[in-house]
């Protein structure tokens, strides 16, 4: 999601995929809800997003980096929440994990930040968790329960976790102990379909690539797609 993250880290001769192409062939593309995910990153020189030209593109939804950590708060939250509300793009905010410190205080200053995530236009709170934080499998496990338990019971809505395959193979020793949680899976290999890891019967979302071109968005920005694993998507995102 953001440029500080394991992207660094890995190799970007992996194919630079777009939503479009992925869903070439499927004859229900233009009903497919995409939309990119941002943070401070997309903000290049200070600039704000041209969320009218996103929407105008055909996007209908967009993830916020709005926490990290416990005292990390995005810059940019406030008014990219206002004008995708005005754009008519359905809101997701993620809180970028930080295992390393308690989870509690990182779900309550998410949550006070976001104020609830339960409004009009409004996706579940995500979890955004790709470090281990130096946990071992069973300790990061016991992390991540904790940390969703408190945010669900402070947002009312069952949260999203982001991540990817290697990551939930290993730091999280492939537990299927959350698969109540809707699922954003990171995957940017060319397939098909994303690999699914944990034992969740689906993904909710995939995100493609990190290396998308969005009207509106200066410079690259993940890209992302609804597999409508969750129903409507429109109740989904609470658009009444």
């Amino acid at each position: 999601m953001d440029s500080t993250r394991w992207r660094a880290t890995r190799i970007f001769a992996l194919s630079a995929i777009t939503v479009g192409s992925i869903l070439s062939a499927n004859s229900q593309a233009a009903a497919t809800p995409t939309g990119p995910d941002v943070s401070s990153w997309q903000h290049v020189d200070g600039r704000f997003i041209d969320w009218f030209a996103v929407k105008q593109s055909g996007h209908d939804f967009a993830m916020v980096k709005a926490t990290e950590g416990i005292s990390y708060i995005n810059p940019y939250f406030v008014a990219d929440s206002v004008l995708m509300r005005a754009a008519g793009i359905a809101r997701g905010t993620y809180h970028y994990a930080r295992p390393q410190l308690p989870p509690e205080p990182q779900a309550a200053l998410y949550a006070t930040i976001v104020l609830g995530q339960n409004g009009p236009l409004d996706l579940p709170p995500v979890l955004d968790l790709e470090h281990s934080g130096g946990l071992d499998p069973g300790a990061l496990i016991n992390w991540t329960h904790r940390y969703l338990n408190t945010v669900q019971a402070l947002t009312g809505r069952v949260p999203i976790i982001y991540t990817y395959p290697n990551f939930w193979k290993t730091a999280m020793a492939n537990t299927s102990e959350f698969t109540r949680f809707p699922l954003w899976i990171a995957d940017y290999r060319d397939n098909d379909e994303p690999e699914v890891p944990g034992g969740w019967p689906t993904w909710t979302f995939w995100q493609t690539t990190d290396r998308g071109s969005i009207p509106g968005i200066a410079g690259r920005t993940d890209l992302n797609v609804y597999s409508g694993a969750q129903g409507d998507f429109a109740r989904f995102a609470n658009m009444g």
